[in-house]
């Protein structure tokens, strides 16, 4: 039986395949650390190179003046290199 359960790896893939999700939200639905989120996020993407599937990032966004044009589109910024604003929110991820 042990060997039928998917590992957290798999859950998060088939999570994102039916709900675009933040970091921080797949780390809290999945008992981990966001650290590990983006582990096993970067590793999906490498994995999905030779499906028909791709991992889509939606940047992060400042709330304050919307600027998304951030360089790392994996990692939330601290704060907004525009306005200087701390409200920015988290990449979303999916698979589709």
């Amino acid at each position: 039986m042990q060997g039928e359960r998917e590992t957290t790896r798999q859950q998060i893939a088939t999570h994102l395949r039916n709900t675009p999700t933040p970091p921080g939200t797949l780390a809290t639905e999945f008992g981990i650390r966001s650290s590990e989120v983006l582990s096993h996020v970067e590793h999906l993407a490498k994995s999905l190179q030779s499906t028909d599937e791709q991992l889509l990032v939606a940047p992060p966004e400042c709330r304050e003046c919307g600027f998304s044009g951030f360089d790392d589109l994996i990692n939330r910024p601290s704060r907004c290199p525009e306005c200087k604003s701390e409200s920015v929110d988290e990449p979303v991820f999916t698979i589709d």
